[in-house]
């Protein structure tokens, strides 16, 4: 049996940095808004490991007019407001969070665009959105009462600087994108987000767009493979298929096989047989898959594939 926790120690977090009138930022555990961070102000404890706080920038309608929202959150989802970064010179592959839509949001740097300008990839909802230099940090963790940096991992296996995409040029890209390469493609419709298909590249259709051939989706009279034109932020390589695990663990994020597609979902349970439960964000459900029919998730951002992370299990539902 685990050892009882000091009483004091569970405390400590609370009276350092959550006091009433301190300053914090929220996270959010309601679909749609994992990776976001909100500013408000402690008001005061309620209950046991809970506070209530008043929000900075997200208001509340009634009768007397908008009034700051005020909302009981629970410990996990506080931290203090994070280290400045503003002199920091941001880089392809900097983990980030941007300001946006009265929050901060976890992203990643995927192009320098100049002139104070960055490119940013949000993975939960797979958009990619212009911001200036000040509408970004670094993205820190605050673990277990202190500050943990993100690592710096904008160079390759030699030491070599990753280079932009505008640095790779056009030439790359359709060298990449030629005529017969399998790729994987990807879909904003409402019901298809997070997962990508297996397609054929069948030429280039200019200003960074490709005519690609699906491997599995059929017309409605199944007479032939869809054919469709694909924007080049749509569109990736295969991922490498010498990433193999004998087994996943829990939280692993992972791309299951289903419905023609490899859908984004993350391990919620381990079964026996080589099974694992699955839970998929975007419908919310669960399903059993087979070992075979997963694969590790992993992100192609800035020219170069990144591996996930573990995720917080309660950010992820």
């Amino acid at each position: 049996m685990p050892p009882k926790p000091n009483p004091k120690q569970i405390s400590n977090p609370k009276t350092s940095f959550f006091k009433p009138g301190s300053t914090v930022e929220v996270s959010s555990d309601e679909p749609g808004f994992s990776g976001s961070f909100y500013l408000g102000t402690i008001v005061c404890p309620s209950g046991s490991d809970s506070f209530l706080v008043q929000y900075k920038t997200l208001v509340t309608d009634s009768s007397e007019g908008s009034k700051p929202l005020r909302e009981v959150v629970p410990l996990p989802q506080l931290r203090p407001p994070p280290p400045s970064t503003a002199k920091w010179d941001f880089r392809v592959g900097d983990e980030v969070e941007a300001n946006y839509n009265d929050g901060w949001w976890e992203g990643v740097v995927t192009d320098v665009l100049g002139n104070g300008k960055f490119s940013v990839f949000f993975r939960a909802s797979e958009d990619q959105i212009e911001f200036s230099k000040e509408d970004l940090r670094l993205h820190f963790k605050w673990v277990n009462g202190k500050w943990v940096p993100p690592v710096e991992d904008n160079e390759n296996e030699e030491g070599k600087k990753v280079p932009t995409a505008k640095e790779c040029g056009k030439e790359t890209r359709e060298e990449m994108f030629s005529k017969g390469t399998v790729v994987e493609v990807s879909s904003d419709e409402d019901g298809f987000r997070g997962a990508w298909f297996i397609a054929t590249v069948l030429e280039a259709a200019g200003n960074d767009k490709f005519l690609v051939e699906y491997q599995s989706l059929t017309t409605d009279d199944d007479s032939e493979f869809v054919k469709e034109e694909i924007d080049i932020l749509h569109i990736r390589p295969c991922p490498p298929e010498e990433i193999v695990v004998d087994s996943f663990n829990l939280l692993d994020e992972v791309d299951a096989l289903y419905n023609d597609g490899w859908w984004l979902g993350v391990i919620s349970k381990v079964l026996s047989g080589s099974r694992y439960i699955v839970y998929f964000r975007g419908t919310e459900e669960e399903l059993e898959f087979h070992h075979s029919e997963l694969r590790l998730h992993q992100d192609w951002i800035g020219g170069k594939w990144v591996m996930a992370s573990r995720v917080c299990f309660y950010n992820f539902l």
